[in-house]
């Protein structure tokens, strides 16, 4: 009898061991799931925010910023004067070779005007779109309610299909405009909203009132 029981307790040990180990895998199955959607999102996020890089850096260049082109044509522009001051000193005898370099040389000015002009042109193209900043802008001050980062992510989508704009960098855009005292931020349970800081214009017209009192 004393083996049967033995036996009886060491198989209901087993089946509770085995049911606690089953649990274990499902919870580490789910855990695992949980992690791997939360890695799948911050790689989404890292993309967005990459190509949000690309596309801003492509506009600091294009609007003449600290690394754009126009520096190093003006760092290589002298090597021009050097091959004008050289050719008085050349002899009478060597006239074909002068005559030669004085062809030459007009086409290097030529090419950095083609260069700056295209330089130019993708800036004034850069310029004629407007920024995020502006498009956040405007959009908040026809508002008459505050919006949410998403909100105003939809809308701006909506209004032009041609760019690609993020929550997060909407987000990241809002926050700075609140720091610049452009926006208001006012936080509604867990979300957040936005409204455009509206300055008050009643303070000019006074000064002219008691002008027209005197």
């Amino acid at each position: 009898m004393s083996e049967v029981s033995s036996n009886s307790h060491s198989t209901e040990l087993t089946s509770q061991y085995i049911a606690q180990v089953t649990g274990d895998l499902d919870r580490n199955a789910k855990e695992q799931d949980r992690v791997g959607a939360e890695i799948e999102a911050l790689q989404q996020q890292l993309r967005a925010l990459q190509h949000d890089h690309i596309v801003l850096v492509n506009m600091r260049d294009a609007l003449g910023g600290p690394n754009s082109a126009p520096g190093a044509e003006a760092a290589a522009a002298p090597s021009v004067p050097h091959q004008a001051s050289a050719e008085p000193k050349q002899s009478k005898g060597k006239k074909a070779a002068a005559t030669s370099a004085k062809k030459t040389a007009p086409k290097k000015p030529a090419a950095k005007a083609s260069s700056v002009k295209a330089s130019s042109v993708n800036a004034s193209t850069a310029a004629a779109k407007p920024t995020l900043v502006e498009l956040i802008r405007g959009h908040l001050e026809k508002q008459n309610e505050p919006r949410s980062a998403a909100e105003i992510t939809t809308a701006l989508t909506q209004a032009h299909p041609d760019r690609s704009v993020k929550t997060t960098v909407v987000r990241t855009t809002l926050e700075g405009l609140v720091a610049k005292s452009h926006a208001h931020r006012t936080k509604q349970g867990s979300s957040v909203f936005y409204t455009t800081a509206v300055t008050s214009e009643p303070s000019p017209a006074e000064p002219q009132q008691e002008a027209v009192s005197d």
